[in-house]
């Protein structure tokens, strides 16, 4: 679908973008927790997450901040972008939905995390449902969409220790029973959030991949099974980008592991799940893995390709 940008702003270090949908089209409706696939002007594919106050058909909100390792995305939308660009979009997707019933539902956002969030805040605010939202940020500047915030505290500048402290804290003022948990932002803040709310409910969004460990990043080989070909995966290089330098097309998007579009079927081997998408039952199948960041277990994969 073409959307055209038709604001940009900046709220605590990241970038704003307001999209219209071109001539008389209508967004598609979406829920809390949603993100869309964002085709940019330099053909890079990217998710971000909706965060607009009110869901509607006539505009998408969406925030950006700017990564020193950008591999192209954020980079453009910070530097290329202009009011008045059409950019291609695709229809909202949700594996981060706010449960329709519970006692109160917490809500943990880290830095840029605060992007899905901050819908749920808002959905919940109409709802009438109960909440509270924690919003950790390096510093007060950096806190994006502060004037925003319901039922919103932020927490600024805590080093890791302080923010396991205050992240106890919260959860210890709420029974574990009837009780929900949502958490985005940095891995190391997540894996935090989750450890100490092990008798929670907890539900997840990530944008990224954990890191893959040292004894994980071993070479293999992927066989192909309806072609015959191979292909050897060496350390340090992603099966994704040896399958396409072998000139074998796959659909991909994120890269980095989290939105499962290069998604491929593995019938024989054992794969190395280093993605945030699969659950732990499909991982268990061993029947499929992400090749942009998951790696072998055995020196050889059988895909169906």
């Amino acid at each position: 679908m073409e959307v055209r940008i038709h604001s940009i702003a900046d709220s605590g270090g990241v970038r704003v973008f307001e999209l219209r949908p071109v001539g008389d089209a209508q967004l598609p409706p979406y829920e809390a927790g949603a993100h869309i696939d964002v085709t940019l002007g330099n053909g890079l594919m990217r998710q971000y997450s909706l965060c607009c106050r009110e869901p509607g058909s006539e505009v998408y909100r969406i925030a950006v901040k700017r990564e020193p390792q950008s591999r192209g995305g954020s980079a453009w939308l910070h530097d290329e972008a202009k009011v008045g660009m059409t950019l291609q979009i695709g229809s909202p997707r949700n594996a981060f939905a706010l449960v329709p019933q519970a006692d109160i539902h917490l809500l943990f956002a880290g830095g840029i995390g605060i992007t899905p969030i901050l819908s749920m805040a808002y959905a919940l605010q109409r709802r009438g449902q109960p909440f509270q939202l924690y919003y950790f940020v390096r510093d007060a500047a950096s806190a994006a969409f502060a004037t925003e915030l319901q039922n919103g505290e932020v927490l600024a500048g805590l080093d890791p220790e302080q923010t396991k402290a205050s992240i106890r804290m919260h959860l210890a003022s709420h029974p574990a029973a009837g009780t929900h948990v949502y958490v985005c932002g940095p891995a190391p803040f997540m894996q935090t959030v989750a450890a100490e709310a092990a008798n929670f409910v907890v539900h997840q969004e990530s944008f990224g991949a954990p890191p893959i460990s040292a004894d994980g990043d071993m070479p293999f080989m992927l066989a192909l099974h309806r072609s015959g070909r191979q292909v050897q995966v060496a350390a340090g290089r992603t099966a994704l980008a040896c399958l396409q330098e072998a000139g074998v097309e796959l659909d991909c998007s994120c890269e980095v592991g989290v939105c499962g579009t290069c998604r491929t079927a593995v019938l024989e081997g054992t794969p190395h799940h280093f993605d945030s998408v699969l659950s732990d039952e499909e991982r268990q199948a061993n029947n499929c893995f992400m090749p942009c960041v998951s790696r072998a277990l055995t020196p050889v994969l059988v895909l169906d390709l």
